[in-house]
């Protein structure tokens, strides 16, 4: 068994973060994105996995390599995105003619893929994709499923008339009949390779196709609104772990690393998660928020957020509901005449 994680794409949804990275890499609890996908594979006892990866090539390497995996694993280029079926395409020769989990990398999945592993090989199907019951399907790609629920009829992108609320999650396990499957597909109207027209191709010519049902959280961390309300989901899961001594008033489940500084004017009410080598000054750090290695934040509340890595944060009143990228000074000045100094980038939102 054999994983194959996609970490290519160009992430236009989150500009300005992805015009300098990944959004794989994106980090949500003081965690890439990326790594949940990494350790599920692992957890579910697959130990060979080869990483898609495009534009930021080098980036997703360097990040992946930094620390150690118990697990192979390869990188594969595919060049400009032309769909999930084509990532199957140009990951051919690692692949071979073994089974495997494809999983899209900006998806987390709070109970891992054991579960859904088990039933793919007790069911002998040619392949399962994963379903959640979602309010409004009419957003999503859908599953129609057989008269006797366990298998797939067919799948509807989204349908204006649903035919059930289950909608396909970006984790797929496949025989290697799919590559059959791949090689006989016709691009989209957006001039890609579809998986759901594989998949459906599987079912066209009498393969089986299975399904299971996530039962807890997922999230497809495309948007900010999205990696916000993936980190809400991640802090509630933690366990505090305090690394340096401080005075600082805490509250709750805080985990602060090694080298930070806190000074004891400063309130921090968790869940937060705190990375290493922060200074924090006279400030207020509130709940669901997750703070990157070296930032410095000073005078300043902020609640429901994540600040990336190197980062400075001076005397800005009060910040909720925020993504702040690498390197960002945010900064209040006091001279005379006021004024805000801006310099935003491309597709940025600014709410004074």
């Amino acid at each position: 068994m054999k994983a194959l994680i996609l970490s290519g794409g160009h992430g236009t949804r989150l500009r300005p973060l992805t015009y300098s990275q990944q959004k794989q890499l994106i980090p949500v609890a003081n965690k890439p994105v990326l790594f949940y996908a990494i350790e599920d594979v692992i957890e579910a006892g697959i130990y060979e996995i080869g990483i898609i990866v495009g534009p930021n090539a080098d980036q997703v390497k360097r990040t992946v390599l930094g620390r150690e995996w118990d697990a192979e694993i390869e990188f594969i280029y595919q060049g400009d995105p032309r769909g999930l079926a084509h990532a199957i395409l140009v990951a051919r020769d690692f692949l071979g003619d073994d089974d495997f989990v494809m999983y899209l990398g900006d998806n987390i999945l709070r109970e891992g893929i054991v579960e859904h592993l088990n039933h793919f090989k007790r069911g002998d199907f040619d392949a399962t994709i994963l379903l959640q019951e979602v309010p409004n399907p009419q957003q999503f790609g859908v599953a129609e499923l057989s008269e006797d629920g366990k298998t797939i009829r067919r799948l509807v992108e989204k349908p204006k008339v649903p035919p059930s609320n289950l909608a396909l999650v970006g984790i797929y396990f496949f025989k290697s009949i799919i590559h059959e499957a791949v090689k006989n597909i016709k691009p989209s109207w957006r001039n890609e390779l579809e998986i759901t027209d594989a998949i459906q191709w599987l079912i066209d010519h009498g393969y089986r196709v299975g399904w299971t049902k996530v039962t807890g959280w997922w999230k497809d961390t495309g948007k900010p609104e999205d990696i916000l309300d993936a980190n809400r989901l991640i802090l509630d899961d933690i366990k505090a772990d305090i690394r340096v001594r401080t005075n600082a008033r805490i509250h709750g489940r805080v985990v602060i690393e090694e080298g930070t500084v806190i000074d004891e004017d400063t309130v921090i009410k968790g869940p937060v998660v705190i990375g290493k080598n922060v200074r924090i000054i006279d400030s207020y750090i509130g709940p669901y928020t997750s703070i990157g290695d070296n930032v410095v934040i000073e005078n300043t509340e902020i609640e429901d957020s994540i600040v990336l890595e190197g980062s400075e944060i001076r005397n800005a009143g009060r910040i909720v509901e925020s993504l702040i990228g690498r390197g960002v000074k945010i900064i209040n000045g006091t001279s005379h005449p006021f004024g805000r100094k801006l310099v935003i980038g491309d597709n940025s939102r600014l709410i004074l």
